[in-house]
């Protein structure tokens, strides 16, 4: 591969992609991977890298991913970002220059040659109610501070489920039709067992773990028993609106959130 190397960790909010943004930046030669495009932060990421920002608040993009990729490049040159499904166009549509290119283009014109590390859950169940909870709160990482009461929301978390589910399924058909292979892991292997998942991804990407390298301590686990009551709730909902579709052939769905409090 001629180049310095770099690579995407692609996936959607509440797979602990924070905490394994650390850990690889923690490496020194793993890149340094952050929400660099994340939308509402745009503005603060371009200021903070010496992209010039209009009053309108407008700024040259594609000098802000030119900024982007010196930033996120640890000194063996190695670059990454983290980037979520919602935000790829946006990414893409910022990049390009006119006339259209594929997207895989524009990004390895920005970025170099690329490969890509995908971010899952398991547990999409427990990923809704934390990304729910988060919403609700303003609380996304330590560091943050709750703005407002946590409720459960049988709704919320039922649309979230589905949009996880939709997002991870467009990871896979984009990494399919553009013939890509990336390095597939979780946030059970994440949090389980951190060395070896850093050990894989670097595996992968064709980069040496330095030997001295260990794990931080980790960030402190958010989810809490409040969490682990909505997964029951959500769970037990569930299994009514099933026994009603049994019962009468109606969904249940519109009755759900009679059993909220």
């Amino acid at each position: 591969m001629a180049g310095p190397l770099s690579y995407l960790l692609c996936g959607t909010p509440r797979t602990g992609s924070t905490l394994l943004c650390g850990l690889l930046t923690a490496t020194g030669v793993a890149g340094r991977p952050e929400s660099y495009f994340r939308q509402p932060d745009e503005h603060a990421w371009a200021r903070r890298l010496g992209v010039p920002v209009a009053g309108d608040g407008s700024f040259d993009y594609r000098w802000f991913g030119r900024a982007v990729r010196v930033a996120g490049s640890t000194p063996n040159g190695v670059f990454a970002a983290r980037v979520m499904w919602g935000t790829m166009q946006r990414i893409v549509d910022g990049l390009d220059a006119s006339p259209p290119r594929r997207d895989l283009d524009v990004l390895v014109d920005a970025f170099g040659p690329l490969r890509m590390v995908h971010l899952r859950r398991d547990d999409v169940v427990g990923q809704a109610v934390s990304w729910a909870r988060a919403e609700q709160t303003g609380y996304w990482q330590e560091g943050d501070r709750s703005s407002a009461q946590a409720r459960f929301d049988f709704g919320q978390v039922a649309d979230l489920v589905r949009t996880i589910r939709e997002h991870n399924a467009a990871w896979n058909t984009w990494f399919a039709e553009r013939g890509v292979e990336p390095h597939s892991v979780t946030y059970e292997e994440v949090t389980g067992n951190p060395r070896r998942a850093v050990h894989a991804i670097l595996e992968h990407l064709g980069i040496e773990l330095p030997t001295t390298w260990r794990p931080a301590a980790r960030q402190r686990r958010q989810a809490d028993a409040l969490n682990a009551d909505w997964i029951r709730r959500y769970r037990a909902a569930q299994r009514r609106s099933s026994d009603a579709d049994g019962v009468d052939g109606h969904t249940g769905g519109e009755e759900l959130h009679r059993w909220m409090p």
